[in-house]
């Protein structure tokens, strides 16, 4: 049963993306490794851009400076 877990910031991704997500983790598995898409599981964790760094520093800060 492969378990694929996406990270992504929480900027207004919206439902039909998140679902497209889902849709083409589970079919890239398919194709490549041969996965059953019935026990396939996606997660997909938005976490706020306070709480993800990049060098040193929260991505609210760098996308504040325009880096």
């Amino acid at each position: 049963m492969p378990y694929v877990n996406i990270k992504i910031t929480r900027e207004g991704v919206t439902a039909d993306q998140k679902a497209r997500l889902i849709q083409g983790a589970t079919q890239l598995l398919v194709d490549v490794l041969g996965k059953n898409p019935q026990t396939t599981v996606v997660v997909i964790d938005e976490v706020d851009t306070d709480n993800w760094g990049i060098g040193g520093e929260s991505v609210t800060l760098r996308r504040a400076r325009g880096s």
